[in-house]
């Protein structure tokens, strides 16, 4: 027995020796470093702040429209709508020795409506005026607060009557070539514009025809409950002719030219948010535990990073040696390149409605924005005057994602990985700030395939259509987790 004891003694002494020699080798790499050569990784926790702000306007340039006036939890917006149409160039109606009785039938507005925010059962009237004081510049950018009295004295007016529509009727739809029906307007024009439309027969280029024909303005007079989400306007010119296939033998001919308003024209969203200011002040009493960002209304929620706080602390952890300087009489610090390896922020929604249609009720009209984007406060009028795309070092895109919680609940939030946008401020020595300041805007996107199948962010732009994201405030819920590294 004794000698077994004596055995396994051995063995464990064995052991011992060949750990400890083996610690002894994993330490001599460390030891034949330079402090100045080993990489450091650490992580630090940091408190940030969020709050409500507002702008007066933003720019329009949205690929659909609001029309009408509604009234929800987060004020009364009324939207019209100010359009050119697009000039059909080189087009002549029929004409010739062979063409007879050339004649006007009826003008036509037509309005098509993807979908509609509110009550689609409360109706609302339309009326259209022409735009008969000045009309825009295609290379114009025009704010959504402009003065419709600039373009528009409201005395021509071309509807034979007021058009009154409840959205859900649907009475007038066109089918596309999927099947799907969408709801169109159909609108009589009164006899004297008709008339005057009819007159303008050429159609050289956009300017002349500017010239002749400025534009329309499109608004509401009746209605608080239901806003329209407009996505084609036209104009129908509806003629016939007789035209001689031999003589004496006439075919009578009915024909319609279409005018539209399309990319190749401007077309201006006026929106109006009566007493928004109020709104937005009442909104802000509860900063502290939620934060909104509201659509088109221009209410964003400023996000306040404490960039002086976190470059400090990284840079004081990383620092590893210190050198006299001659040249400023004191001590210099050396410490390594700074890289953040994980900055990831989760913005948390409260307001997401999982209910069926028949539940909705006015508290559910507007809902989360499906895309929202973080961006450099300094940055947000360049970068969607000159329609730029997403970078990580400006702005950060995310969509609005469903996962569930520890309990299996349905939670819904935007994330936003700051790795590269913090690193590149801490290395930017010309972009040193006590506070990084990052607005949340809802946007909407357009995307494009490459030659590799892959889908990429061709567009974005500030979301004209209505939504309204309600968000825990940082106070309340969120916290930067950071892990950065020396290199």
């Amino acid at each position: 027995m004794n000698k077994r004891f004596a055995f396994i003694g051995c063995i464990i002494a064995f052991v011992m020796a060949f750990t400890a020699c083996k610690d002894d080798v994993a330490s001599t790499g460390e030891s034949v470093l330079d402090s100045g050569d080993q990489i450091i990784v650490l992580a630090d926790t940091f408190a940030f702040r969020s709050a409500i702000d507002s702008c007066s306007a933003i720019i329009s340039q949205a690929d659909s429209f609001l029309l009408g006036e509604i009234e929800t939890d987060f004020g009364v917006l009324r939207a019209s709508i100010l359009t050119q149409l697009a000039c059909p160039e080189g087009y002549r109606y029929p004409s010739g020795s062979h063409i007879k009785n050339l004649g006007l039938d009826s003008v036509c507005l037509f309005m098509y409506y993807a979908s509609w925010t509110g009550d689609g059962y409360s109706p609302l009237a339309i009326d259209a005026y022409m735009m008969d004081k000045k009309t825009f510049r295609y290379s114009g950018t025009y704010p959504t607060d402009l003065d419709i009295d600039d373009y528009c004295s409201h005395t021509h007016s071309i509807l034979a009557n007021h058009r009154i529509v409840v959205a859900s009727e649907k009475l007038d739809s066109v089918q596309d070539s999927n099947g799907n029906y969408t709801p169109m307007l159909r609108m009589r024009v009164n006899d004297e514009f008709a008339d005057y439309f009819w007159a303008i027969q050429s159609f050289d280029d956009q300017e002349t025809f500017n010239n002749q024909f400025k534009g329309l303005l499109i608004e509401t007079s009746f209605g608080s409950s239901t806003m329209l989400n407009i996505s084609d306007i036209a104009l129908g010119v509806f003629y016939h002719f007789e035209y001689e296939k031999t003589p004496g033998n006439d075919t009578l001919v009915h024909d319609m030219k279409a005018f539209y308003a399309n990319s190749e024209v401007r077309t201006v969203n006026h929106l109006y948010y009566e007493d928004k200011q109020a709104l937005v002040e009442e909104l802000k009493q509860d900063s502290d535990t939620y934060n909104y960002i509201i659509a088109p209304a221009g209410v964003y929620t400023r996000m306040q990073f404490p960039m002086a706080q976190i470059a400090d602390t990284i840079i004081r952890h990383l620092t590893y040696d210190s050198v006299w300087n001659d040249a400023h009489d004191s001590i210099a610090y050396l410490y390594k390149r700074p890289y953040i390896n994980k900055a990831e922020v989760r913005v948390n929604v409260e307001n997401v409605f999982t209910g069926s249609e028949s539940e909705i009720t006015r508290n559910d009209w507007l809902q989360p924005a499906s895309y929202m984007l973080l961006i450099k406060e300094q940055s947000m009028d360049r970068f969607f005057k000159n329609r730029e795309l997403p970078t990580d070092t400006c702005a950060l895109l995310s969509a609005l994602t469903q996962g569930t919680d520890t309990a299996g609940n349905a939670i819904y939030y935007y994330t936003y990985d700051l790795s590269d946008f913090l690193g590149n401020q801490l290395r930017n020595e010309a972009e040193e700030e006590e506070v990084l300041n990052l607005m949340l805007v809802p946007v909407t996107i357009e995307t494009s395939v490459t030659s590799y199948s892959s889908t990429t962010v061709s567009s974005v732009r500030q979301q004209q259509t209505m939504s309204a994201t309600k968000i825990r405030s940082a106070q309340n819920d969120m916290e930067l987790e950071l892990v950065y590294s020396g290199f």
